[in-house]
């Protein structure tokens, strides 16, 4: 069943086409990476279904209903966004910043009821952050502070999330630790996850669909095994790369050339 789907999706910035008539769907429960060199229209197609850009054409269904159609709650309720900058500007404690994840579900002058409390603790547990509740988020390690704004995000309690380079400022062992807990997410939660990333073996190593971009459009769309190939690459990146099966996950493992070999 596909739980989102996007229609000849054209995004603009003042006179530049970001987005050139874009279409893919995505089912319930599926993980999707979307891939590309920058400038190609990888994180406006994130933050047009997150509504934070207003295509110029086309359309973005959830569920069979037109996201331009929803209440800014009702939209919170079903899809968690993850952005690239996760700075938080005050000093909140864990906990707090990831109760802030229960906003949609309270009304306008609503305070938190335990049930909220049981299910902040339980997307921090599931994050592996409950441990850090009492502690401050300036307080934390980069990889900690990402884990915990996915715990918000999480306790949004969403069908669908949404995440821009959630590994971009970590190391190989967090960006690990940070894909591992995407899986567990999607196969734990039932949850639905759309990222884009930059690193291609992550992405080939974790995603079950890739969908890579070329200048605003959809270059190549399938299995990692179909589209992460050196021809492919080349014809994206414009960069010589050896594709080979990881010995171990046997997923395609891309090993980059020197320009002149």
């Amino acid at each position: 069943m596909n739980i989102l789907e996007i229609y000849n999706l054209v995004c603009r910035y003042d006179d530049l086409a970001a987005v050139k008539n874009v279409s893919f769907k995505v089912k319930s429960g599926e993980f999707v990476g979307i891939i590309g060199p920058n400038g190609s229209g990888k994180s406006t197609i994130l933050r047009s279904i997150a509504r934070v850009v207003k295509p110029v054409s086309g359309h973005i269904t959830l569920g069979g209903t037109d996201i331009f159609g929803l209440g800014t709650k009702e939209l919170a309720r079903q899809i968690a966004v993850v952005p690239e900058d996760t700075t938080v500007s005050f000093s909140f404690t864990v906990l707090d910043i990831v109760m802030m994840g229960r906003a949609p579900h309270l009304g306008r002058f609503e305070l938190e009821k335990e049930k909220d409390i049981t299910i902040a603790r339980r997307a921090m547990k599931m994050t592996d952050t409950l441990s850090l509740e009492n502690r401050f988020i300036d307080e934390l390690s980069s990889g900690e502070k990402q884990r915990v704004i996915i715990a918000q995000a999480l306790a949004q309690d969403p069908k669908i999330m949404l995440l821009d380079e959630p590994t971009a400022h970590l190391d190989i062992n967090h960006e690990i630790e940070i894909f591992d807990l995407l899986k567990k997410l999607q196969a734990e939660a039932g949850l639905t996850i759309i990222v884009v990333s930059h690193n291609l073996n992550l992405a080939a190593q974790y995603c079950q669909r890739l969908i890579l971009l070329k200048e605003g459009k959809i270059f190549k769309e399938g299995t990692p095994e179909e589209v992460i190939t050196e021809e492919n690459i080349k014809s994206v990146y414009g960069a010589k790369v050896l594709v080979e099966n990881n010995p171990r996950t046997k997923a395609p493992n891309l090993i980059l050339l020197p320009g002149k070999i």
